[in-house]
């Protein structure tokens, strides 16, 4: 890590502690990334992870209330939260400067000392339900989760994060605590610091704090994505007045080398106002009010989604208009787009890097996934060496329509005849 400006000591109980000084903040942010996620999940533990993290704001012996808890933070103007992903779980916080030791403080209570009380867990399991009801209900994030059955079939990646209500009702306190023994461990753990701090005080800090967490064993496995042949298309008939649609294609794992190649073509096609899925879907042809693109990276797979809603009588021809966008990132992308797309990329990621919790975000998701932490500049090199020849070849190769997978929610009948559309 010599060309970066990051700081990192390990400590002897393996956690790993990463700081970035940025002298010119108020703020001080704190973020712990634990390598637990929905992939590390057996059946019958779907949502456990999402369930722990919920249950480590509800109290713990220091401060027995969420209120205690919350109250510690927002009392002095902070910002505390957490979430679950597939791949790692996070809690953060961000503080006034002079506020660090209490924000920290908070934090590791939190993850060492929660009560994990039986009343909490049931009022916390209802919650989650409700949460779970929450996504079906809403067409914009039920076919998020079609899209990730389809491109991950019979996989935990293709589950919701949340769990099923079945699994969620079923989990109980000692599978909770057994799978927090087993995942929430200081050689499964990366804190990131950003903000007007200085390493050696921090270090000095984390230790007194954290130095005596123990319980060191292997690392979690997670069972492997291979790619397989499967349904490419779900339909969910509901009476709405918008079609929700999610058009996908399988991606490149985070690392991959191609991946921030991926990143620019997504750029070019669908992130932004200026982008060609905009541009024309939503400016030229009125099909979409809203309309985007995004890329996932996981440690051995990914994905590249297209999402928008269309009135039902615009379905077809929006999806044609829609691979039609795709299809022309197969050929030579102009070199003007391309180096748009480059500024778009390196000055999003630069904007970011402004903030303390986006710098903890940057810092500690790499490591927690990767174990390297590539900086700012060394990414903006990377995008600004991609050629216009390296996207065609990449699109030739991603942009396969067996490939396809299309997930639809709204009033759409069962047997509309939508595969037939999946063409590249």
């Amino acid at each position: 890590m010599s060309n970066n400006p990051y700081q990192k000591t390990i400590l002897d109980n393996g956690l790993r502690l990463i700081t970035a000084t940025m002298p010119y903040t108020r703020s001080v942010a704190i973020s712990f990334f634990i390598g637990a996620g929905s992939r590390y999940e057996t059946e019958a533990e779907a949502g456990i992870s999402h369930f722990i993290e919920h249950l480590c704001f509800r109290g713990t012996s220091k401060r027995p209330t969420a209120k205690d808890i919350s109250t510690a933070i927002e009392g002095v103007g902070g910002i505390l939260n957490g979430g679950t992903d597939k791949e790692l779980t996070l809690y953060w916080c961000k503080v006034a400067q002079p506020y660090f030791q209490t924000a920290l403080d908070v934090l590791v209570d939190m993850l060492l000392d929660s009560r994990f009380d039986p009343a909490d867990m049931e009022k916390e399991r209802q919650i989650i339900i409700e949460e779970i009801n929450m996504s079906n209900d809403t067409p914009s994030q039920r076919v998020g989760l079609l899209i990730d059955e389809l491109l991950w079939p019979g996989h935990p990646l293709g589950r919701d994060i949340a769990g099923s209500k079945q699994s969620v009702s079923s989990i109980t306190r000692e599978m909770l605590l057994g799978y927090l023994a087993s995942h929430y461990r200081p050689d499964n753990t990366v804190l990131a610091i950003a903000g007007d701090i200085e390493h050696e005080e921090v270090t000095d800090a984390v230790n007194q704090a954290l130095g005596k967490w123990a319980g060191q064993q292997p690392r979690p496995g997670y069972l492997a994505y291979e790619e397989k042949q499967a349904k490419r298309l779900r339909v969910e008939t509901r009476e709405t007045e918008q079609v929700q649609l999610c058009l996908a294609l399988p991606g490149l794992s985070l690392l991959h080398p191609k991946r921030f190649a991926l990143d620019l073509l997504n750029v070019i096609l669908g992130e932004g106002m200026s982008s060609r899925l905009f541009t024309q879907i939503r400016d030229k042809l009125g099909l979409a009010y809203s309309i985007n693109s995004y890329v996932d990276h996981f440690l051995d797979t990914g994905s590249l989604i297209i999402s928008a809603g269309v009135e039902p009588k615009n379905l077809p021809v929006a999806i044609e208009a829609i691979l039609e966008e795709l299809g022309k990132l197969k050929e030579l992308v102009p070199e003007a787009e391309l180096e748009k797309a480059k500024e778009f990329a390196k000055g999003r990621l630069l904007l970011r890097m402004e903030d303390t919790r986006n710098v903890t975000g940057w810092m500690g998701g790499q490591e927690i996934l990767t174990q390297h932490i590539l900086s700012v500049d060394e990414v903006v090199a990377i995008f600004e060496a991609i050629t216009t020849e390296e996207l065609q070849e990449l699109a030739r190769e991603l942009l396969v329509g067996e490939r396809l997978r299309l997930a639809v929610v709204g009033p759409v009948p069962q047997d509309e005849p939508l595969e037939e559309l999946l063409k590249l």
